[in-house]
């Protein structure tokens, strides 16, 4: 629609309806908690809290790239929070990150001491620090790396808040938001393509935690997964964003990092809780009966 009545904002935003969309259960102008719940604490150095979206899977796939090169001292707990439910605003969960969003780490690596982290870009990186991987040494790669990395923080908002939210989510489809966030995806996907015909991945020939944080995001989208999104933007034009997305997906620690907190989809890519990794043989919702 391009003919609706103009809005008028008033001299004072006040709170007084829903705001609309999948989320308007969820969304307050206000932080905190809203109830009373500990949150459940296992047995590894790291307890992650989380759901298998995006900014979930850029973590879980982390954390499973570091055990298979070997780092067991990242083996970890991954639990459940949906957030359609409101579980993030839980008392526990909002003393680890106070701005009630997914993922959320409690680094207990010292038990005397836990550490909380909070952002998905934080968190890869504290991991890749943590563990002397996935982060280059090399000054100028290292810097290439954080380049990507923040990229990808300060894009994704007009992807998924932006465009997806439009597209996808919103109550009524309007032309002028559609048309504005199509253009700034197309665009950002354009500079994915643009590096990645010169580059085997983001930071350049080694796969790091920027090729994490971006891959969940626009691989997802290049391939169609991402809002139903893929014929509207044409995104079978994007052939380098294509091949690194292909390459990356074919990774066995990115197909286990993606079905952990998975609340959708096929039940044997779900892993709702993953506390060791067997948990991959015998407990995906297929096996559990749903």
């Amino acid at each position: 629609m391009s003919g609706s009545e103009p809005y008028t904002p008033p001299k004072v935003w006040v709170w007084d309806k829903a705001s609309g969309g999948r989320f308007a259960n969820i969304n307050r102008p206000i932080a905190g908690a809203t109830h009373e719940k500990e949150l459940p604490v296992g047995k590894h150095p790291m307890q992650l809290y989380s759901q298998g979206t995006p900014n979930g899977v850029k973590v879980t796939v982390m954390l499973e790239e570091l055990l298979a090169a070997g780092h067991s001292g990242a083996e970890y707990d991954a639990w459940l929070i949906r957030i359609g439910n409101g579980d993030q605003f839980s008392s526990g969960f909002v003393a680890v990150n106070p701005n009630s969003k997914i993922p959320a780490l409690l680094d207990r690596s010292n038990p005397a001491k836990p550490k909380r982290v909070f952002e998905s870009g934080a968190i890869l990186l504290h991991l890749a620090e943590t563990f002397g991987a996935f982060l280059p040494k090399d000054s100028d790669a290292r810097t290439e790396a954080l380049n990507w990395l923040f990229w990808q923080m300060g894009s994704a908002p007009y992807l998924g808040g932006g465009f997806g939210h439009f597209y996808a989510y919103a109550p009524e489809k309007w032309e002028y938001p559609i048309n504005r966030f199509a253009m700034e995806t197309k665009r950002q996907l354009d500079v994915l393509d643009r590096h990645l015909a010169d580059n085997a991945f983001m930071a350049g020939k080694d796969y790091s935690i920027a090729d994490m944080a971006i891959w969940p995001w626009y691989g997802a989208l290049a391939k169609g997964l991402l809002y139903n999104g893929g014929e509207f933007l044409s995104v079978q034009d994007y052939k380098h964003v294509q091949r690194w997305t292909d390459e990356i997906a074919a990774r066995p620690a990115v197909k286990r990092g993606r079905m952990v907190n998975r609340i959708q989809g096929e039940p044997s890519s779900q892993l709702h809780e993953r506390h060791e990794a067997s948990d991959f043989e015998t407990k995906t919702q297929d096996k559990l009966g749903g």
